[in-house]
């Protein structure tokens, strides 16, 4: 995926709008284009085109692989939402959803991601000038078209196609696609395709697979497989 770069383009240059279907196009500079129409443009070539019941059928057989190596990937337990967290957490279950279904990513690694970059507080800010929920650097949020990393709405957009578009460069290895958000998807190739020796980067996966569990305990239609 050359240039990993996303545009989410809007409808004013969609043609033919086909039903609940889902396109991924990529341009001559490696930029990522997603749309539910098709697209005209110079230099623009098709990657996929899915139905988005297919699209969620995939999801759901994805979250069981995921859910699997989750639960073995470590035993810690991480506590359940509660408290004033939960409140914060209630409050962005249909921003989360809604791109959840858009972009094919199981709502509760989207949840587990923002657990642990930001614990649902939308100014949140790091010492590396991360912004926002799901704690876009500035380079990545000018990558996927966030002008705003503070707004909810944009972030939990840029942020989760960051995330589907890591999980397609790692052919859905999770434990990589969590260490390329935290450390960039640069540092996972460079070790070879291997979560890089960096404490922070290794704890992060630890963590986000710990808040993914709690959040497949509380969800009574998901059974986690401890095998």
């Amino acid at each position: 995926m050359r240039g990993l770069t996303a545009v989410l383009v809007g409808c004013a240059v969609c043609v033919a709008v086909a039903q609940a279907d889902v396109y991924k196009y990529v341009d001559a500079e490696g930029k990522v284009y997603f749309s539910d129409a098709p697209l005209k443009g110079p230099g623009l070539q098709l990657e996929w085109t899915r139905e988005s019941k297919r699209l969620v059928r995939e999801s759901e057989t994805r979250t069981a692989s995921l859910e699997k190596g989750g639960a073995t990937a470590t035993r810690q337990r991480a506590r359940p939402v509660s408290g004033s967290l939960e409140q914060r957490r209630a409050g962005y279950e249909t921003l989360i959803e809604a791109n959840a279904r858009r972009y094919g990513v199981p709502v509760w690694l989207i949840h587990a991601v923002i657990r642990a970059e930001s614990a649902y507080q939308p100014s949140a800010v790091s010492p590396a000038g991360a912004q926002g929920l799901m704690q876009l650097m500035p380079g990545t949020a000018a990558r996927y078209g966030v002008s705003d990393s503070f707004d909810p709405v944009e972030n939990i957009r840029g942020g989760t196609a960051y995330l589907r578009d890591l999980l397609d460069l790692f052919d859905w290895d999770l434990k990589l696609a969590l260490a390329g958000y935290n450390a960039g998807e640069g540092a996972v190739i460079k070790h070879g395709r291997t979560i890089p020796p960096y404490a922070e980067t290794q704890g992060y996966v630890r963590k986000v697979f710990e808040y993914g569990r709690a959040e497949l305990a509380n969800t009574p239609s998901v059974v986690l497989s401890v095998r």
